[in-house]
């Protein structure tokens, strides 16, 4: 392992910044199969619902350009069997820093993820989801207001003693007040962007390509769009910042925390690349090298 490659997210210690996004890496194992999965800096699992979640009806995935969109719905198996059965086994082979990613529908269940999440020991970091549509308000999602994002994030750390990062949404006309929000009511942390929203249209059938109509946009082509709210977040913000959104290279990755991230999560790369993770863990230690950089952590937020 270089140690020129260690970050940290705060009291949580990571051997490099590289970490697969939730929802595009499963729960890991499927991965272990591939190759060591514990190059890996930490892990993202796939979100989890209080309930089993089957998701949302097919199709729910379409191509578009340098990207794709997705409606997947959260499909996971619930907290009951990602707590009792999956943890365990992911632990099992993989020893680094593991950050649970939790959904909610209410703050109930924020509430409820939170706490069950908090007491598993296999378990680093809280990631909260808050781009769910809250069913108590008529569908919004938290995150589109600092009012709603603030109070989720103060609920969620009156009953977490894990560290929480709030992963905010891109469907917002100001992301820095946000970001502050969540910061100014307690969160440990941030990680930005989840997707923004899009839409195909098959030509043939004039009917929208996704049964859903609209699906989160991912992939290389959303990069300079997360790269512009992670800058705005930093510069407002003083906890750690986990950068995401259209990373696919270990250039991107210094780009994100030049822009003002401590680590970086990778997602749709993943579905195009299984091994794109372990690659770009590879190639950081040269790139630094090449652009003359001592450290990592040396780059992060050094554009103002």
């Amino acid at each position: 392992m270089d140690s020129r490659l260690n970050v940290s997210l705060g009291k949580v210690k990571l051997h490099n910044p590289v970490i697969p996004a939730s929802g595009t890496f499963g729960f890991g194992l499927e991965m272990a199969e591939l190759y060591d999965i514990d190059c890996l800096g930490a892990i993202s699992i796939k979100g989890t619902t209080v309930e089993p979640r089957y998701g949302n009806p097919t199709p729910r995935i379409a191509e578009c350009k340098s990207g794709m969109l997705n409606a997947v719905g959260l499909q996971n198996p619930g907290i009951d069997r990602v707590v009792h059965d999956i943890l365990p086994q992911l632990r099992a082979i993989y020893h680094r820093p593991i950050i649970a990613n939790i959904s909610g529908f209410s703050m109930d269940e924020y509430v409820h993820l939170a706490e069950r999440m908090s007491r598993e020991e296999q378990v680093e970091i809280i990631e909260v989801n808050i781009s769910c549509p809250n069913v108590h308000n008529g569908g919004m999602a938290f995150g589109t207001s600092p009012e709603a994002a603030a109070k989720v994030t103060a609920a969620v750390k009156a009953v977490s003693s894990k560290p929480v990062f709030i992963k905010l949404s891109p469907n917002v006309t100001d992301i820095a007040a946000i970001a502050k929000a969540c910061e100014d009511a307690g969160a440990d942390g941030l990680c930005l962007i989840n997707t923004p929203l899009g839409m195909r249209i098959d030509i043939r059938t004039r009917k929208p390509v996704i049964a859903n109509t609209y699906g989160g946009m991912s992939g290389s082509c959303i990069f300079p769009l997360a790269l512009r709210m992670v800058h705005q977040a930093a510069r407002v913000c003083k906890v750690p910042i986990i950068g995401c959104g259209g990373v696919s290279s270990a250039e991107d990755v210094v780009e994100m925390m030049m822009a003002g991230a401590s680590a970086v999560e990778i997602g749709a790369a993943n579905l195009v690349n299984p091994y794109i993770c372990r690659d770009i863990v590879d190639r950081l230690p040269e790139l630094l090298s090449r652009l003359g950089v001592d450290r990592i952590t040396d780059i992060t937020g050094v554009v103002k």
